[in-house]
């Protein structure tokens, strides 16, 4: 990765796209240690999550997660999701974030140098056009490493730099032998906030 001490960054999280990339990839990403990475790479001034809500639930399980996140060095940026029926008349579920991704990272431009996309839609590369015409580098994090490639092939071209999420394994995945107690304890007790693995994030 290439990031210099002295530039202001911040993270552009599409929660979704993100969550499904690093399950594509089977292991689970420790937002702690992610937040640390970025933090000794460069000036970390954000770390934005973008996420929609089934509201109409009485628990979702995403919200730990985002009640932890909250708390712990991130911007939750969340919306409800919208339900409607398609043109097959099945019942659909909306939930696209993309626009308040977009204009968070406008509006903020001025104010960074570096901005890291953790997203693999083909529907921002328009956005990072956009910031390099302002002077701002822009990497993405998604993955080459699956069949098919979780980042669209215009994506990935334009950013200034492609940071494949299967190399950053290592570094911001949680230990796999964690997972074994924290299986068997969420059958006698509810899940900690800090140990809450997102299995039902709403793809759109």
């Amino acid at each position: 990765m290439n990031f210099y001490p002295t530039e202001r960054i911040a993270l552009f999280i599409d929660g979704a796209n993100l969550y499904a990339a690093a399950k594509s990839l089977s292991f689970d990403i420790d937002y702690k240690r992610l937040l640390a990475l970025f933090r000794s790479k460069a000036q970390l001034v954000r770390a934005l999550y973008y996420t929609a809500l089934a509201e109409d639930q009485e628990y979702s399980s995403i919200r730990p997660l985002i009640d932890w996140l909250d708390y712990n060095g991130y911007t939750m940026v969340t919306k409800p999701t919208k339900e409607f029926i398609d043109a097959t008349g099945r019942r659909k579920i909306k939930g696209n974030m993309d626009i308040e991704l977009a204009v968070d990272a406008m509006e903020l431009a001025d104010h960074l140098d570096h901005f890291v996309l953790f997203s693999g839609d083909g529907d921002f590369r328009s956005l990072v056009e956009a910031l390099q015409h302002k002077g701002k580098r822009v990497s993405v994090v998604s993955t080459l490493a699956t069949n098919p490639p979780m980042v669209a092939d215009e994506l990935r071209r334009q950013a200034d730099q492609f940071i494949d999420l299967a190399n950053l394994q290592n570094e911001i995945g949680r230990d796999p032998a964690d997972r074994a107690p924290r299986e068997q304890r969420r059958r006698q007790e509810p899940e900690p906030l800090d140990e809450f693995e997102p299995e039902d994030l709403i793809e759109t």
